[in-house]
């Protein structure tokens, strides 16, 4: 990931297109920084063509006067001079390394960009005091890197500070500002842009008006003369030039370039540095009670996030002339509250963004349509989770909001359907049949319909409904089990059933006939008399399918949730779209679209509810959205030539392209890892731990990893399905307000070294930002993490609570 040192600076030399004068204007910088006494690192991480014209020689040959002070090195040299992808794998090239790299295989990205992180560390180390660098590319922005990615992304987790060379021949204009354009849409830094001064064109001009506009530094540097046909001649007219254009006499010249680059370098360490304190002067987070933050030593500032890692600011550590990065990696171990899916900063989710964004901006919904908003409802509708039983698509801003509207759905549908029997007041005070630990957001409708537990409440808040206490799924001592609370143990204490399989248990319709569904049957059945005798009113089952997030990461025994839902329908078919009994609510905003495996829990289950509600995973992390789906039975209740029958809810930025774009491109990009080999593998190894063919339910977790877990003394439980590993402490004081499970792991978010290259971009140690449920610790990756992430966070999980 990003590295950034005190006494380092760095910056990244972009081409606007080829042939721009990259490397001259390079070789300029670095001598007007050698100039300055400061000692240089010139890097070119790939270059192609001859070896005797290679730019790294010749940087060494015009470093001047201070030419001592400059180093200069190539990473990857090849003799054709083509782009470096076709150099890579031409069979006749002679491939060869500065630093001996010698392999027979294209260098991939992480390979590639480890190589270039591991010289700027190097160099850190090697130097005591101020001196600058600079990582000089191969050709325009989007030309390709030896792996065929583009530059451009190749180089990303880097997140170099970059000075882009503007392109002074016909037609730079135009590709100048695309170069820009790219860049800024991944989020780079862009310190300055130089371009020669040429007088036809006069391209510098209006680029120069252009880059003022936008707060961009712009230097003008005339430009070298003419090639001569003699090499010595040649040679002392290039020495001349450079003694020209970095001569401290220049006014906005290559000399006071080098002083503005390094006023940019000092102005975002003091951010860096000062953003701790001035955010305990001015933000109140949420979850996090400041009476517990210590200082700004607790505070973690995040600069950037690539991939499933955050660049976060170590400044406490940084003295002037230290060798450690300001800045080093933090897996996002909670996927960002359950956000990410293709981790961040994904290249085509921020096109789809842009895409959206500059087609439409925002525009008003009701009565009204575009095309984002229509593929994604009809996505959703017809091919995904509501695949054969929804009818309709409602969108909103984000799962609680979501929630609110399912709710409403369902309770107008059941009081006009059994609303003559009840009085004005017994409609307004309908409950709802839940599970205990059940979480839906925090509006207050929301939060109306999850139990007073007094942790996710308020003043307004009115628990309205009964709720189950749920049998529980998990591995104890390295075996899949069924835990039964009391309550449903006809006043015995709590117990566990062994399973025969983790299989077995997910595998809902062969369970229905056990005695274990009669017993939770009996049980719910007997729960909804006494309710009905109490003369309690309910209008709606909602439940979070298989797994109860922020309850505690409660996997529950799907069998009990497929009894609850058939006994309150009155039948098992769950075939028919037309409700009975009480609409069925199914909150899958965390569940859904495959965090844990599945597109949709119905299918397992074996039932399809009448209303669902799917958020989070739904735009990849992006932007907030939410879709809340309903059968036609349900639509058909607010349907009339009344306009006050009509569902009367939605917000300003109701189905904004923008998301809409968002969640086509992230279901898109789901589709094609359904199919990927990591998915196939990591399928394939539950399938074989659980020898059983194959499973319904699978984890990126490795099985033999969570059942080892379950065996160690302090654990209670573990779990896993899809991207989610949850670990359950044992804990007197367990509950949320628990502070067990943080206090373990605190070991984690150190950055400790791994043996061989770390699975970090760019190699560096890194550490877990991670969150807790009291003494319950959960992990969670993107659906994209790789397997050696895993298998790394596996490896630093392991050490920290097995020790």
């Amino acid at each position: 990931m990003a590295s950034l040192y005190k006494h380092l600076r760095v910056h990244q030399i972009f081409g606007a297109n080829t042939d721009v004068g990259k490397t001259i204007l390079t070789t300029a910088l670095s001598r007007a920084s050698a100039a300055k006494k400061f000692p240089v690192f010139y890097l070119k991480p790939v270059s192609t063509g001859a070896l005797e014209d290679a730019d790294d020689r010749h940087v060494t040959k015009f470093g001047g006067k201070a030419s001592k002070l400059i180093q200069a090195e190539c990473l990857f040299q090849y003799d054709e001079p083509v782009s470096p992808h076709l150099a890579a794998r031409l069979k006749d090239s002679n491939q060869t390394s500065r630093l001996c790299f010698l392999s027979s295989q294209v260098p991939s990205d992480d390979i590639f960009v480890k190589s270039v992180a591991e010289r700027i560390r190097h160099h850190a180390k090697k130097t005591g005091r101020g001196a600058h660098m600079y990582v000089e590319t191969a050709g325009g922005v989007h030309s390709p890197a030896l792996s065929g990615t583009t530059q451009i992304d190749c180089y990303r987790p880097l997140f170099l500070p970059i000075v882009l060379i503007g392109d002074s021949k016909l037609g730079g204009i135009s590709s100048t500002i695309s170069a820009y354009e790219s860049l800024l849409l991944r989020g780079c830094i862009i310190d300055a842009v130089v371009l020669f001064r040429e007088d036809y064109y006069r391209n510098w001009e209006y680029l120069t008006a252009y880059f003022k506009e936008r707060g961009i530094h712009v230097s003008v540097v005339d430009p070298p003369p003419a090639r001569l046909s003699d090499p010595k001649e040649d040679a002392e007219a290039t020495e001349k030039y450079y003694e020209s254009v970095v001569s401290p006499d220049i006014v906005n010249g290559v000399s006071d370039l080098v002083d503005y680059l390094d006023a940019r370098h000092a102005v975002r360490v003091q951010d860096l540095e000062s953003m701790p304190k001035r955010t305990l002067e001015t933000i109140w987070w949420p979850f996090v009670q400041h009476g517990t933050v210590k200082g700004p030593e607790d505070v973690t500032v995040i600069d950037s996030a690539y991939g499933d890692f955050f660049s976060v600011a170590r400044a406490k550590q940084q003295s002037s002339n230290s060798p450690i990065s300001i800045l080093s990696p933090d897996l996002d171990g909670s996927a960002s509250w359950w956000t990410q899916t293709l981790g961040h900063a994904h290249p085509a989710l921020t096109m789809a963004a842009a895409r959206a964004s500059g087609r439409y901006g925002h525009v008003m919904f009701p009565q009204a349509t575009h095309l984002p908003a229509l593929r994604l409802a009809e996505r959703l509708v017809h091919k995904g989770p509501g695949k054969g039983w929804a009818s309709r698509a409602f969108f909103s801003d984000n799962g609680s909001t979501g929630m609110e509207v399912a709710l409403k759905m369902a309770l107008r549908a059941y009081t006009l359907r059994n609303g003559s029997k009840f009085t004005r007041e017994e409609r307004k005070n309908l409950g709802v049949l839940g599970l205990k630990g059940s979480y839906h957001g925090d509006t207050i409708g929301a939060m109306d319909a999850c139990e007073d537990t007094g942790v996710y409440t308020c003043e307004w808040h009115d628990a309205k409904g009964y709720w189950f206490d749920p049998p529980s799924v998990g591995f104890k001592d390295g075996k899949p089990v069924i835990s039964v609370p009391s309550s449903l143990s006809a006043g015995a204490k709590a117990h566990t059933v062994p399973a025969k399989s983790l299989s077995w248990i997910y595998d809902v319709e062969d369970r229905l006939h056990t005695p274990l569904a009669r017993a939770y049957a009996l049980y719910v059945r007997r729960a909804l008399d006494k309710i009905e005798e109490r003369g309690q009113k309910l209008g709606a089952l909602v439940i979070e399918p298989l797994l109860m997030g922020a309850g505690g990461m409660i996997f529950v025994d799907p069998l009990f949730q497929r009894v609850m839902i058939d006994t309150v329908r009155g039948r098992r078919s769950g075939k028919s779209t037309e409700w009975s009994g009480m609409p069925v609510i199914f909150d899958e905003v965390f569940v859904g679209l495959n965090r844990i495996g599945m597109e949709s829990t119905g299918p397992l289950l074996g039932v399809n509810p009448d209303i669902s509600v799917n958020a989070k995973v739904l735009t990849g992390g992006l932007i907030p959205l939410c879709v809340t789906m309903a059968s036609k039975s349900i639509f058909n209740a607010f349907l009339s030539d009344k306009k006050a029958e009509a569902l009367l809810h939605g917000h300003s930025y109701t189905a904004h392209p923008i998301g809409c774009e968002v969640a086509n491109e992230t279901l898109a990009q789901i589709d094609r890892l359904e199919k990927s080999e990591d998915w196939k593998v990591a399928k394939g190894k539950w399938n074989e731990y659980q020898g059983e063919g194959e499973s319904k339910v699978w984890s990126l977790w490795d099985p033999q990893f969570v059942a080892e877990v379950s065996k160690l003394p302090n654990v209670k439980e573990a779990m896993s399905l899809g991207s989610v590993l949850a670990i359950n402490f044992e804990d007197e004081s367990a509950g949320y307000t628990s502070f067990f499970a943080q206090n373990l792991l605190q070991p984690l978010k150190t950055a400790s070294p791994e043996g061989g290259l770390s699975a970090a971009p760019g190699g560096a140690p890194y550490g877990i930002n991670y969150r807790t449920l009291g003494n319950v610790a959960y992990f969670m990756t993107s659906l994209n993490t790789t397997s050696a992430v895993i298998r790394s966070v596996e490896d630093k999980i392991w050490k920290t609570i097995a020790n």
